[in-house]
């Protein structure tokens, strides 16, 4: 989804993404996330590159403690202005995630369509692995390499686009609780339409 190795340019597109379209992915979570929600008890979570806002929102709804973080400030004020009419609170910072640090931990982190090159990738997943409590989640959802050939969605760039092996090795200290590659029928706003084949990953810090 998105290239931070030319961050200020990259910023500029997603910026002008959101101010063009009422909303890019939708208002409904991403469906793999929404179980997850649904499935574990409310506690504290963050969610990265979360745009808009559909999944912290829908969180929050749910009485999460919902942190997020973009480096667009369009989707940071149209997920505030989400939340509010949703009445549900969430803290949404302006933050670019080659600069995120690990700060406190979470009992989950969300990882749904955060695309990113090799070398940050690697960088970033370690501080999110920083980011979780012992016996804290991470749920992850990813295009997979085999999503180049498909018009659904996410990165032109083959390189952002993931494998299974390399993202459990970015998480060696995981227990990895579900791995699979799945080929879904994307349906999130008018940018997620269509066949996808996706990666999707729970996993566990013991």
């Amino acid at each position: 989804m998105l290239n931070f190795a030319k961050s200020i340019t990259m910023q500029q597109f997603w910026d002008q993404r959101y101010v063009e379209n009422e909303t890019v992915y939708g208002n409904e979570p991403n469906k793999f996330f929404k179980l997850f929600i649904d499935l574990h008890k409310p506690s504290t979570l963050l969610l990265p590159g979360e745009g808009e806002g559909r999944n912290a929102v829908y969180a929050a709804s749910k009485g999460w403690q919902v942190d997020a973080f973009d480096f667009s400030q369009v989707a940071r004020e149209k997920a505030l202005d989400f939340a509010r009419g949703e009445r549900v609170v969430i803290n949404y910072e302006l933050k670019n995630i080659a600069d995120f640090k690990a700060g406190k931990q979470y009992d989950a982190v969300g990882l749904i369509f955060v695309h990113l090159p090799e070398v940050l990738r690697k960088k970033f997943h370690q501080e999110v692995y920083n980011s979780i409590k012992s016996g804290g989640f991470m749920v992850l959802e990813a295009f997979a390499k085999e999503q180049a050939q498909l018009e659904s969605g996410g990165p032109r760039d083959a390189t952002l686009l993931y494998d299974a092996p390399s993202l459990c090795n970015d998480f060696p200290f995981l227990h990895m609780l579900s791995c699979e590659q799945k080929d879904i029928f994307l349906d999130e706003g008018d940018y997620h339409k269509g066949k996808a084949s996706v990666l999707r990953m729970i996993g566990q810090r013991l």
